[in-house]
């Protein structure tokens, strides 16, 4: 396998399990240190490495009302402040093959929204920017389909890369996790991540927006943990139920270091 390094954090290649978390998306600078320096605190304690997560444009949301974020600039300028105060490396998600110089200036990380996987222009021009790329897989994908993406990547110079796998689409309104995509797609040579979070979102579930059933997130964080997975993905909220985004299959806070003492506990019994 591969290994991958986003800033001093390596993946895969029998590298530590990695945690990528933070709040779905950005909601103002001073939430967005506060968050990071809570999250680095907490995984200090547990000996887990950490790249900090979080969105500054949600473009791809079903309802034209739903809140996004800051946008490219002010959500740049927030992330290169986590950054350079924390001294963590920072992950977003870009939906925009335009947008992609910019963000290759601030993320150590550029990820592929699971809705946009399969589109050439955005999964090339995150390529060519020469950081690393999160390709999450979308719901709709089987675990195969991933190895043409890779090749995409692959095409443009580039082998910093990372699958996420986040659930797949089982009826309407939601997603199961299969545990074998975890091991099917590592055997394609790079680290995977798998996203307890979205794993457990109900699309749409709303009307509007989605739901979430985050009661699971920790049971099937240590399913997959014990499965076999190079990182985990967890979005995380003070208060989940006022998040403006993904609230419902958000976890708080307070469950985010027994949780990660638990895993650290599978890693090392593995």
């Amino acid at each position: 396998m591969h290994e991958v390094s986003a800033g001093n954090i390596k993946f895969g290649a029998g590298n530590p399990l990695v945690l990528i978390a933070g709040p779905c998306v950005i909601e103002s600078e001073s939430s967005c240190l506060k968050a990071a320096g809570r999250i680095k605190a907490i995984v200090s304690s547990c000996g887990v490495p950490f790249v900090f997560k979080s969105s500054f444009d949600k473009a791809n949301r079903l309802s034209g009302d739903s809140y996004r974020g800051p946008g490219l600039s002010k959500g740049l300028v927030i992330l290169k402040k986590v950054k350079q105060q924390l001294k963590v490396p920072v992950l977003s998600d870009v939906h925009c093959a335009k947008d992609m110089p910019a963000a290759a200036e601030v993320l150590d990380i550029i990820q592929i929204p699971a809705f946009l996987c399969r589109q050439t222009d955005i999964v090339l021009a995150a390529a060519k920017t020469g950081k690393v790329v999160n390709i999450k897989k979308g719901q709709f994908l089987a675990p195969w389909d991933i190895l043409p993406i890779i090749k995409k990547v692959e095409s443009a110079g580039n082998k910093k890369i990372l699958i996420t796998e986040r659930g797949v689409s089982f009826g309407y309104n939601n997603l199961v996790t299969d545990y074998r995509s975890l091991s099917i797609m590592r055997n394609f040579g790079y680290p995977v991540i798998y996203d307890a979070t979205h794993s457990v979102q109900l699309p749409g579930g709303k009307g509007t927006c989605s739901g979430g059933q985050s009661e699971f997130v920790a049971g099937l964080s240590r399913a997959a943990v014990a499965f076999g997975c190079d990182g985990l993905f967890l979005e995380v909220h003070v208060d989940p139920k006022s998040a403006p985004c993904d609230g419902a299959n958000m976890i708080n806070f307070s469950k985010l270091e027994a949780l990660l003492k638990q895993i650290r506990k599978i890693e090392r019994a593995l």
